[in-house]
């Protein structure tokens, strides 16, 4: 019988390293990457059933990789693995159609559990974050709304900036030019009301694009 195939996104190696060796015994890791971009691209060559997402990554944060991954593989199940217990980043994970989000302090035994939900085709949410929703949900359901009126390019190219790179850089990552960046940059930030650097810097960490740290 073959093996459930996993794709393991984190920035961090080591931790995805400590992940792969508690899944190997049961699933077949096909993958480790360190940014949304690399998850697009490396699903696309290793087609996994199942990938396993963090929410903050450079170049392309784990939510909007998520959201193109199901475009362009919808049967492809997201579970999030993170350390952001934000409401917010947990409801836009399920609209995009997570089938589990946890946090990085739980034990390695609800990941199990949690996957094995997903591969029987239920969803699984992570105890705190689900007393977290219905407790929001009943206080105002748009308290656990997050903005989406900026265009997926957009939000690409507002996180790089961001995380500190050159329109330059932007443009060659993107292969675009660098007028086009400049006149997105210009967009963002008439859209947002924002006026310096730092304010972008600011609403890309609130809205989850980048890590504070």
């Amino acid at each position: 019988m073959r093996r459930l195939s996993i794709l393991l996104a984190d920035d961090h190696s080591m931790v995805s390293a400590g992940f792969r060796k508690l899944l190997e015994p049961e699933y077949e890791v096909v993958g480790m990457v360190e940014d949304g971009r690399a998850v697009l691209k490396a699903a696309a060559e290793l087609k996994p059933d199942m990938a396993i997402l963090d929410v903050s990554m450079p170049l392309l944060n784990g939510l909007d990789a998520g959201r193109r991954l199901k475009a362009l593989m919808p049967q492809i199940k997201l579970v999030y693995l993170t350390m952001n217990s934000e409401l917010d980043y947990a409801k836009e994970a399920l609209e995009i159609g997570a089938s589990a989000y946890l946090l990085k302090n739980s034990l390695p035994s609800e990941l199990l559990r949690a996957i094995r939900d997903v591969v029987k085709g239920r969803s699984y949410i992570t105890p705190r974050i689900t007393q977290a929703l219905d407790e929001a949900f009943i206080r105002d359901p748009r308290e656990v709304s997050r903005p989406t009126h900026l265009t997926s390019r957009q939000r690409e190219i507002l996180q790089m900036l961001a995380e500190g790179r050159s329109m330059k850089e932007i443009a060659n990552i993107l292969s675009i030019t660098h007028r086009t960046v400049r006149f997105h940059k210009a967009q963002i930030m008439q859209e947002l009301g924002i006026h310096s650097h730092m304010e972008l810097l600011q609403y890309a960490i609130k809205h989850g694009m980048v890590s504070s740290i």
